[in-house]
């Protein structure tokens, strides 16, 4: 049993459902570190889609308490067509920090390779 005292892990094993906006078209995908995965899609070392069709936003991000309810939602949205999966993610806009720590990490990239997003 935890007491009031005790700090709350909430965020700790928390996974996110993503739709990002890619050169030609959206990609959705499911990670539990968004800024991580999205600089890995930025710099070619994420999905095949997204090596091929570099992203060019992060439109949306829904959290969820494990990777399995994650999964299941990734599924769903994938059915959707590109419209509705956009209106899904204006439900879902991604938090500052975390926009704020893509916008830094995506800056130091460019200083190092070449843009790819």
């Amino acid at each position: 049993m935890s007491s009031a005292c005790e700090p709350r892990q909430l965020n700790l094993n928390r996974w996110y459902v993503y739709l990002l906006e890619c050169q030609r078209g959206t990609y959705v995908g499911i990670t539990n570190n968004l800024a991580k995965r999205y600089r890995a899609h930025c710099t070619g070392k994420g999905a095949r889609y997204t090596r091929a069709n570099p992203p060019v936003a992060l439109l949306g991000a829904e959290p969820f308490e494990d990777r399995a309810a994650a999964s299941r939602a990734e599924y769903q949205l994938k059915q959707q067509t590109p419209t509705q999966k956009r209106r899904w993610a204006n439900q879902w806009p991604v938090p500052l920090e975390t926009t704020n720590a893509l916008s830094v990490s995506h800056h130091r990239e460019e200083s190092i390779k070449e843009p790819t997003c």
